[in-house]
């Protein structure tokens, strides 16, 4: 039997993650936590079911969460519904497509997302609350702290620390062993 899930976001990332959830098929999606004018409204099949002031009631028939608000400008939804589920006493599972590649030897932590086609080698570590989105690469010995999106095929090379509550643009590419932090715009080269 399935453990039950809750997703809490039902924008365009949520539609993503759900695919993922379903290619993984080890949850079951209960249903999505979203805005109070959007209850009852579909997402991809699945009902918005609640908003945020019904997450405690909702915890005594589901203990599993997932963040599946997106993050661009900012990331200041995802940390406040971070924090708010752990309050409650959510369990947060890393959630892996079967299509992506995590080695072994890296370690990705609670509430992030590891999306298709993505890379994460040997001895990389991805902290709490983050997206690594379609085909990034994280590469060996790289660091990506809490709170961050990695974009679509964004190259995050050796070494390399990602800090806290950074935006990694899609198709941007870092050199090795550096620290980037902040906005790092599509395209761009982190140095």
């Amino acid at each position: 039997m399935k453990e039950k899930i809750v997703l809490i976001g039902g924008g365009g990332h949520c539609r993503s993650v759900i695919d993922v959830i379903e290619l993984q098929d080890r949850y079951e999606i209960v249903g999505i936590i979203d805005k109070k004018e959007l209850l009852g409204q579909n997402v991809l099949g699945y009902k918005i079911i609640g908003c945020d002031d019904d997450l405690k009631a909702l915890f005594a028939t589901c203990k599993n969460a997932v963040i599946t608000v997106g993050q661009i400008k900012s990331n200041v939804a995802r940390v406040r519904v971070f924090d708010k589920l752990k309050n409650i006493g959510f369990n947060l599972p890393a959630i892996t497509s079967p299509l992506a590649y995590v080695s072994k030897h890296s370690f990705v932590d609670e509430g992030s997302v590891v999306m298709h086609h993505a890379l994460v080698n040997a001895n990389a570590k991805i902290g709490k609350n983050c997206i690594i989105n379609t085909k990034a690469l994280i590469e060996h010995d790289a660091v990506v702290e809490d709170n961050c999106h990695i974009s679509t095929c964004a190259v995050v090379n050796g070494g390399v620390v990602v800090k806290k509550d950074t935006f990694y643009g899609s198709n941007a590419t870092s050199k090795e062993y550096v620290e980037v932090s902040g906005f790092i715009k599509a395209g761009s080269v982190a140095k």
